[in-house]
């Protein structure tokens, strides 16, 4: 994928098929505009993903998104910071100077709700008047909705705040996750008979609650079954904040591998206890939880 984080490098020699937005989370309504672009691009044109620079904390982190995007058939993404420059530009400024000297777009694809250029005064007609004018197609897809209404990313930040996984990932599409490099931790897991993988997301990633969940997770070409604690160890030290994992049926040294945690189900709250082995029993009754969560699929 080539990938473009200053607007005054953009340039594309060939034609493309552009969409626009935001596109955090990647969600159900924004894959139709990703699928929707990579069809209507085929062969001849290069599907590319213009993102407007997204808020402070994310569903998914940049990288994550890049990724996903690769492995749906984006060839080019466009990650674009809100610079004076782009905040200040009209609809059509945006339209001419952007999307076709810069990336020779034939094709525009939006959901009906987009909104561009300066004041957001630009929209989906906005679009279909200018590509009449400068003789590029508009294509706009239909919101995707559930019995609630839209799928948005704001439905899926107000599930994923209170733990409600299993809406976060319906919404979604896939399972909510959590990616990083397995590194050491205290060690405290492997000396109460439950060793774990440890990672540290990154700043900007979303989280839902600390506390326990069923997870499954990827690690290479594997997949295994856990229980995942998201928080702070607050009975052992309180200090450490990421993602521990304890892998089902699994043993060997994971340190230095790269780990994907999709999060699947709430089971408990986090929780100080006031004993060691008062700790030690909960991770075992959290045991019994999560293998049980896997055996009711």
């Amino acid at each position: 994928m080539i990938l473009i984080e200053e607007t005054e490098k953009l340039y594309s020699e060939k034609p493309t098929v552009v969409t626009l937005g935001k596109f955090d989370g990647l969600h159900r309504g924004h894959r139709k505009l990703i699928e929707k672009t990579v069809k209507d691009a085929g062969t001849e044109k290069i599907p590319a993903v213009f993102a407007f620079d997204i808020a402070p904390m994310t569903l998914l982190t940049k990288l994550e998104r890049r990724t996903m995007l690769e492995k749906m058939g984006i060839s080019m993404m466009v990650d674009c910071p809100f610079t004076p420059k782009i905040i200040t530009m009209s609809p059509e400024t945006f339209v001419r100077q952007v999307l076709l000297e810069k990336m020779h777009a034939g094709e525009v694809v939006v959901g009906p709700n987009f909104r561009f250029g300066y004041e957001r005064e630009g929209d989906a007609d906005t679009l279909r008047k200018l590509g009449k004018q400068y003789g590029f197609t508009v294509k706009v897809v239909p919101v995707v909705c559930d019995e609630e209404g839209e799928i948005s990313s704001s439905r899926i930040r107000n599930h994923l705040a209170k733990g409600e996984m299993k809406k976060v990932n319906d919404l979604l599409g896939y399972d909510f996750f959590v990616t990083g490099e397995i590194v050491h931790g205290n060690h405290i897991g492997r000396t109460l008979g439950v060793p774990t993988t440890n990672i540290i997301p990154e700043k900007t990633k979303l989280l839902p609650p600390n506390g326990v969940y069923a997870s499954e997770t990827r690690i290479g070409k594997k997949t295994y079954q856990g229980v995942t604690d998201i928080g702070t160890k607050p009975t052992v030290d309180g200090q450490f904040v990421g993602v521990e994992t304890f892998l089902f049926d699994c043993s060997g040294d994971l340190y230095g591998e790269e780990e994907e945690v999709r999060i699947l189900s709430h089971l408990r709250r986090e929780k100080k206890f006031p004993s060691v082995e008062e700790l030690k029993a909960q991770l075992k009754k959290d045991e019994k939880n999560g293998r049980a969560f896997f055996l009711d699929l």
